[in-house]
């Protein structure tokens, strides 16, 4: 059975996040639940064109394997993180680094030390030690990894000789990030670029991660650098070129499902969405993107088309 695909709106947002609502593993007990497998799920997306892309793959691996499913557009990990945990959402797309850390200080706190690391065991390790506990389980990454990455105008990189962050920071210049408004608080973002690079962030623009909004302020001129992606395919259409993270500010941020134990832990959806491991790649996702933004096709359709082309759906 085909995914349905639900664009969740500020009404449903403010639903979920007050079915999410309840009690916080920091003011009950850890969750010790048994592995469920429930036929009817909920495929969360963060609502940029990779997660959704990932989203649509899971989903149509899962419907394939016997399972019901749909996929809800929820806007951020603050939302769709507590709902994974309350059972609201049963299955995200995540990435290793960024989600060990954020569970960390969630738990200890914003100024917390991070737990991730540029390798992908260790990150796992701390990843698994801190989910489990909140009833989530972290299945095994694959080959695909997506680190955060930054972007200024070629132009701007020509004239002022940048090549890398530590160019940046060592040309003090103003800069005015294009971003998720969550980036003044992140340590792999604001924080990072100002501790790690020296650089001079001003302003953060909330536009979102790799976004087309984001990516135009920067073509313009209207800000000097965007937080995007680095299987980003779109960069070149708008004149941008990224700069190397040569200080590795950037973890192990490989491609993970994480479910729900009580309701997706079981065997079964675990064997249907590490299928995708076998094949997906880097290289395969900034394609994946491409077509999507690009291209302008639907991420259902590329995600299917995808499946079926790597053998893990039926042709028909």
């Amino acid at each position: 059975m085909r995914a349905a695909v639900a664009a969740v709106g500020a009404v449903a947002l403010l639903a979920l996040s007050a079915c999410a609502g309840g009690p916080s593993l920091e003011t009950r007990s850890a969750i010790t639940a048994s592995p469920g497998d429930s036929h009817e799920l909920t495929i969360g997306s963060a609502g940029f064109t990779e997660s959704e892309l990932l989203a649509q793959m899971y989903a149509a691996l899962l419907d394939h394997a016997g399972y019901r499913t749909r996929v809800v557009t929820v806007g951020n990990r603050e939302l769709y993180e507590p709902a994974l945990e309350a059972g609201q959402i049963d299955v995200v797309p995540e990435y290793a680094a960024t989600f060990a850390d954020w569970l960390n200080a969630k738990k200890k706190g914003s100024k917390a030390a991070p737990v991730a690391s540029p390798g992908i065991g260790a990150t796992m390790t701390a990843l698994r030690k801190l989910a489990g506990p909140r009833g989530l389980t972290v299945l095994p990454a694959g080959q695909a990894v997506d680190q955060n990455a930054f972007a200024v105008r070629a132009t701007y990189a020509r004239k002022h000789h940048l090549k890398t962050l530590s160019d940046l920071g060592r040309a003090k210049l103003p800069v005015r990030l294009a971003a998720g408004d969550e980036c003044v608080q992140r340590p792999f973002c604001a924080p990072g670029l100002k501790k790690r690079y020296g650089i001079n962030i001003t302003a953060i623009d909330p536009k979102g991660v790799g976004t087309t909004p984001a990516k135009q302020a920067v073509q313009t001129g209207k800000d000097e650098m965007v937080l995007t992606t680095s299987t980003d395919a779109t960069l070149d259409q708008f004149g941008l070129v990224l700069l190397t993270d040569d200080k590795k500010l950037q973890n192990a941020d490989y491609v993970i499902p994480v479910v729900n134990r009580a309701r997706a832990g079981s065997e079964g959806p675990a064997a249907a969405l590490n299928r995708l491991n076998k094949v997906l790649t880097t290289a395969d996702l900034a394609y994946l993107n491409e077509q999507v933004d690009s291209w302008r096709r639907l991420p259902a359709d590329v995600a299917r088309n995808y499946l079926k082309s790597k053998g893990l759906l039926p042709q028909r």
